[in-house]
């Protein structure tokens, strides 16, 4: 199955250590989303990544292939059921191509907050890794 990264995740180093099994595939965005923070994470301390509809916009992220193994880690990883929830999405390739991927969402977004120097810069070196941003 395909798993939509974005956030923290794009870095290719913490999905490895998250979910053994898993394989990174392609960038890609997710249309008529934006990235958002919100809440606050002791980990990381401040906000942290979630996506919420916007018409117009689009969450530029990437597609890692996941077993059900790494399905089950990343639950546990999101805080599953209870602070994101999974979604199935419809991603799209630098060709263009459409993609069925699963991704999660916050589930109580209750305002937006500001992220933590050290999380931006996770997720900035988290598109590097990806090259093609």
């Amino acid at each position: 199955m395909y798993y939509f990264a974005y956030g923290s995740n794009l870095s290719r180093k913490q999905m490895k250590e998250r979910c053994p099994d898993s394989k990174p595939m392609f960038v890609a965005s997710l249309r008529n989303y934006r990235l958002v923070f919100a809440g606050w994470l002791r980990q990381w301390r401040g906000g942290v990544a979630s996506i919420k509809p916007f018409r117009g916009e689009k969450v530029l992220g990437a597609v890692y292939e996941i077993s059900e193994r790494d399905l089950r880690q990343l639950d546990k990883s999101e805080g599953y059921p209870d602070n994101y929830t999974r979604v199935n999405v419809t991603v799209t390739d630098e060709f263009g191509n459409q993609i069925e991927a699963v991704t999660y969402i916050k589930i109580r977004q209750l305002e937006e907050t500001q992220p933590s120097r050290e999380y931006l810069s996770a997720i900035q070196q988290g598109y590097k890794d990806w090259e093609s941003f």
